[in-house]
């Protein structure tokens, strides 16, 4: 009688511990270290799910999914998102992820960008929405006014870096959590401080460094072209800046600015309207930013390109040596692009 009882004691053991290993050991089967499935549609049919699952070497056995899955009760809470899963995962951690909505978390890099279209196609490229269902969020009033913006002053709310979000994350969300962190950035290092020592709100700075940006990726001379403008802006002088006439008729190719283009007609062409355009021409780097803040004081009006093509500038206070420079520069210019055509 004892043998027996050993013996059935010892089956059940067995068989518990064969249990507890089809519930909490490996499930899946795929040999990557990890794989993302995309749930595109809410309240997907549970069968749909499975197969998916199965297809995509998350599980290998239906049965058991279904029983866990409808003992957790996930059936009708799968949402429309991505779902990453690790080698190794069991089928309870796979059904919890499911049940927890744990979606996995994806980068939005943002870099320089031009246009409001820039940032729709970026979004479309690495999150749910396509880029024209993100361009008619980023264009609705009611989205701007959310944020205190218009058309002009989106993108000042943007500040390259690195932020993460849900694959299926609304646009108009991503728009509020960049705004919040727009605010933090301009509450660290004193910056808003430093931009009313400058009397100029951040919107401003933004706007100036937006210029700085497209004149120059050296970023030694950022702080002196920076100098150059605040001191036109100062005496009512046009800030004449290349970049925004480039921004106005959007060829940013443009290697000469003719007359044709400085009289074209748009708020943002700076050599026909005085004062800073409606809103920044490119989201600037947080270094450029931090270069109009820290500019220092100069009696500069004027710069142009250096000759040498190094992409240094020389600086001038005065009209009349700015323009033997420049006549030098276009000189260069000249023969430059003569030579490149060849």
């Amino acid at each position: 009688m004892k043998k027996v009882i050993i013996s059935l004691l010892l089956s059940l053991f067995i068989i518990s511990g064969f249990v507890f290993w089809l519930f909490n050991g490996s499930a899946t089967t795929f040999s990557e270290p990890s794989k993302t499935i995309v749930i595109e549609v809410d309240n997907i049919a549970k069968e749909d799910v499975l197969e998916l699952l199965v297809n995509e070497q998350i599980i290998s056995s239906t049965f058991l999914f279904e029983k866990i899955g409808t003992q957790l009760k996930i059936w009708d809470r799968i949402k429309i998102g991505k779902f990453k899963f690790k080698k190794g995962e069991s089928l309870i951690d796979i059904a919890r992820i499911f049940k927890n909505n744990k979606q996995a978390e994806f980068n939005l890099v943002i870099n320089k960008l031009r246009s409001v279209n820039d940032l729709a196609k970026l979004i479309n490229k690495n999150f749910s929405t396509d880029s024209i269902s993100a361009l008619r969020v980023l264009k609705d009033p009611r989205v701007l006014s959310s944020i205190n913006a218009d058309s002009n002053t989106l993108m000042f709310n943007i500040i390259p870096n690195t932020y993460t979000f849900f694959w299926s994350t609304p646009v108009e969300k991503m728009i509020e959590k960049l705004a919040v962190e727009s605010k933090k950035f301009w509450d660290v290092n004193n910056r808003k401080s430093k931009a009313d020592q400058l009397g100029l709100t951040p919107l401003q700075v933004y706007i100036i460094a937006s210029i700085v940006e497209e004149e120059t990726n050296n970023e030694a001379e950022k702080g002196n072209i920076a100098s150059v403008y605040m001191n036109r802006l100062k005496i009512g002088m046009p800030l004449a800046a290349d970049p925004t006439v480039k921004f106005a008729v959007k060829d940013f190719a443009l290697r000469r600015i003719l007359r044709v283009h400085t009289q074209y007609k748009s708020p943002y062409n700076t050599y026909i309207n005085k004062g800073l355009p409606p809103g920044p021409i490119c989201t600037p780097a947080i270094k450029t930013i931090d270069a109009v803040l820290n500019a220092p004081k100069t009696n500069y009006l004027f710069f142009v390109a250096n000759a040498d093509m190094s992409g240094t500038h020389h600086f001038s206070n005065t009209f009349a040596e700015h323009k033997q420079y420049a006549a030098i520069y276009h000189k260069a210019l000249t023969k430059y692009l003569a030579e490149k055509e060849k």
